[in-house]
């Protein structure tokens, strides 16, 4: 018996239902289900919310997520050979676990979630930050979602939370922090997982605003911010200079010193260089 509910241990799930880590599927499984479940609080009260989850493998964070109550877990696996396992815990919380077959590249969830909905995943490391992507730059903004708490390598979630001036400041931060609070609430070593990956890992979670922090408009914003650290060793003059055929007197009315560089300017800057360029 495990400790959170009576299915058997995941050891035992991988074994029984051969469910060897994939590397080309992206494929680290966290096997100890205490940890999955301090990762399932980390998400909140599920107990009024559905969940949606990337990649759920043999099921332990799935399992945390039920245990904590989640209303209901909509599990979207790729891999096929994981699906006899969720289906054991479908039954084990009947009518709160509903599995999808497929890519969650190619996949509308919506359709099989009621809000509120909060996210909940392990993601794949080689989808991982193009899923996030597309979760912070919706058409329209509230998003359908309330949170985020998601595994990354500890790099990206790095990446999401850092502040201007530090090398790991970049698009993804900006992107991230200007309609969410971004904070990193759990690191995990490489022996946490089977098989250990090279990296640590971290959870962050990133509760969406109601507006975001600072007007512009999402797709100019993401074309300079995107611009700006494509060439990021680059005074913002020479990277921009694609966008606009007077980008220093568009930096100027910015209040951005053309000579700048990327990783020195500010969310609000950034944000005021949309609105100038718009």
């Amino acid at each position: 018996m495990s400790a959170i509910d009576g299915l058997p241990p995941l050891r035992e799930v991988i074994a029984t239902h051969d469910l060897r880590a994939k590397k080309q599927l992206g494929q680290n499984f966290l096997l100890d289900l205490n940890l999955t479940s301090k990762i399932a609080r980390q998400a909140g009260d599920l107990s009024g919310s559905d969940v949606l989850e990337i990649g759920p493998g043999p099921g332990g964070l799935t399992r945390g997520l039920l245990a904590e109550g989640a209303r209901h877990v909509l599990a979207i696996e790729k891999d096929a050979r994981a699906l006899p396992a969720l289906a054991e815990i479908a039954a084990a919380y009947p009518g709160r676990l509903t599995v999808i077959h497929g890519d969650a590249l190619d996949i509308d969830p919506l359709a099989h979630l009621t809000p509120p909905i909060r996210i909940a995943a392990n993601l794949p490391y080689n989808v991982g930050t193009e899923l996030l992507i597309r979760w912070l730059t919706p058409a329209e903004w509230p998003p359908f979602w309330e949170t985020l708490t998601l595994m990354f390598q500890r790099e990206v979630a790095e990446r999401i939370v850092a502040q201007p001036g530090s090398k790991a400041y970049g698009r993804l931060a900006v992107l991230a922090q200007w309609r969410s609070d971004a904070k990193i609430v759990m690191s995990l070593p490489p022996e946490a997982f089977v098989p250990a990956p090279k990296v640590h890992s971290a959870v962050v979670q990133l509760t969406a605003l109601p507006a975001p922090r600072f007007p512009a408009d999402a797709e100019i914003l993401s074309r300079v911010v995107a611009a700006a650290f494509n060439q990021r060793r680059k005074m913002l003059r020479s990277a921009l200079k694609g966008l606009h055929p007077d980008i220093e007197g568009k930096l100027n009315a910015a209040g951005i010193a053309p000579t700048a560089r990327a990783e020195e300017i500010g969310l609000e800057a950034f944000c005021a260089l949309a609105r100038s360029l718009a």
